[in-house]
């Protein structure tokens, strides 16, 4: 009976063996079938989609007074665009077709080349376009094609009255069997409606002789039918259109100052100082410990002419315009004492030195402080030195006195 049971193990096993052969290849097969209809429903699908049209970009145009090269507008294809002569190119010289389907860079634009672009008059001098020239309208003491030279007692090389700029045909309309003829705003007529003539109206002379207000700060410069302002050299006009700015020649690097030397922006341009200490003389010497301050070496404790030199001396340098309303602050020294000594109780303040000492008076503003104050304009151009003093005292003894020495550079313009 055992020996049966193992025949019968045996025969279930051969059976359950042909039973999974059996299974695995109807599974190779199916799994062969779904391959091949895969296969075949991607062909379908590639037989059925339409191909990728090739992407271009919008069709461009030639701008005007200008050409363009190239005909293709497909992805990664080039234009290119230039301008006629006498015309220049603003915008992008060549764009490509992106992947996007969008141009890269500008839309170009073809515009005239300006002869006053380069801005070649001079001194505050108004720049006219001409065919391929221009002219230059010039202060009145400037002359010369670009106004580089100053102006003599000589008359201007050309008149406003030859300049046909200055005169036009009116423009005229039959109305109710007459004629009427008018003329552009800026110019008024000259002679009768059959032969008359417009002429430009000079707004400069105009105002000047009627008391009207003030058109410009500086110049005013005749154009054709309407006026311009102009400011002199180191100037530059403001948004205003009358008003003038001075150029800080310093700041803006434009000085030729030496390395020794400290450039000072004034009205209408700079100057190059080198402040200098007093030469040592007896027992009195000076160090520099920054370009616009000396300081008084040590005294002997003997030395009394020494210990009244002055202690500290300053260097200050102020720009004005001339004609200056009075009275006006130009200048404050205060004491300052140093931490743990006791300051002085009582100051004086004086005008050491320097020209014109009838244009300055020196008050006290508060307990430690002391202001110079101009009280007499000054006409420009000048440049005036005034030397201002300061002197300390403790219970009445002398402590120290301390000199700024001020130079004023008065501007010839009223701002």
């Amino acid at each position: 009976q055992s020996c049966l049971s193992r025949q019968q193990l045996l025969a279930a096993i051969r059976q359950m063996q042909q039973l999974l052969k059996g299974q695995e290849t109807r599974f190779s097969e199916g799994l062969r079938a779904m391959r091949s209809r895969l296969s075949s429903l991607h062909s379908t699908l590639a037989k059925a989609a339409p191909e990728a049209p090739t992407l271009s970009c919008p069709a461009l145009q030639a701008p005007t007074d200008g050409r363009k090269f190239g005909t293709k507008y497909l992805v990664e294809h080039e234009v290119h665009f230039a301008c006629d002569p006498g015309f220049q190119l603003l915008g992008s010289s060549t764009r490509m077709c992106q992947a996007n389907g969008t141009w890269s860079g500008q839309e170009p634009r073809c515009e005239e080349i300006s002869e006053c672009s380069s801005s070649p008059c001079q001194n505050g001098g108004t720049c006219l376009e001409g065919l391929s020239q221009f002219k230059c309208l010039c202060p009145q003491q400037w002359t010369g094609a670009t106004c580089q030279h100053r102006a003599q007692t000589a008359p201007p090389a050309w008149s406003v009255r030859d300049d046909p700029a200055f005169s036009r045909q009116p423009r005229c309309a039959q109305v109710a069997q007459a004629q009427q003829c008018s003329c552009d705003p800026g110019f008024h007529m000259n002679g009768t409606a059959a032969n008359g003539l417009c002429q430009d109206l000079n707004e400069c002379e105009v105002f000047q002789r009627d008391g009207g207000p003030r058109l410009c700060a500086h110049s005013c410069v005749n154009l054709p039918g309407s006026f311009r302002c102009s400011c002199p050299s180191g100037y530059v006009l403001l948004g205003d259109g009358k008003s003038c700015e001075d150029v800080d020649e310093c700041s803006l690097s434009q000085d030729n100052c030496t390395g020794g030397s400290a450039c000072i922006n004034t009205g209408g341009g700079f100057q190059c100082v080198t402040p200098q200490c007093p030469p040592a003389a007896g027992n009195v010497s000076y160090v520099k410990p920054s370009p616009f301050q000396c300081e008084r070496n040590p005294c002997p404790m003997e030395s009394r002419s020494c210990h009244h030199a002055p202690k500290t001396i300053s260097f200050h340098y102020l720009p004005l315009p001339s004609g200056l309303l009075t009275p006006t602050p130009l200048f404050r020294m205060a004491t300052a004492a140093a931490p743990g000594r006791p300051g002085p109780d009582s100051l004086r303040f004086g005008i050491a030195g320097g020209k014109s000492r009838g244009h300055f008076v020196v008050q006290r503003s508060d307990r430690h402080t002391g202001e110079l104050i101009l009280v007499q304009s000054l006409q420009g151009p000048q440049t005036i030195q005034v030397d201002v003093d300061m002197s300390e005292y403790l219970d009445r003894v002398f402590q120290a006195k301390h000199v700024s020495k001020i130079t004023l550079f008065v501007s010839p313009y009223e701002f």
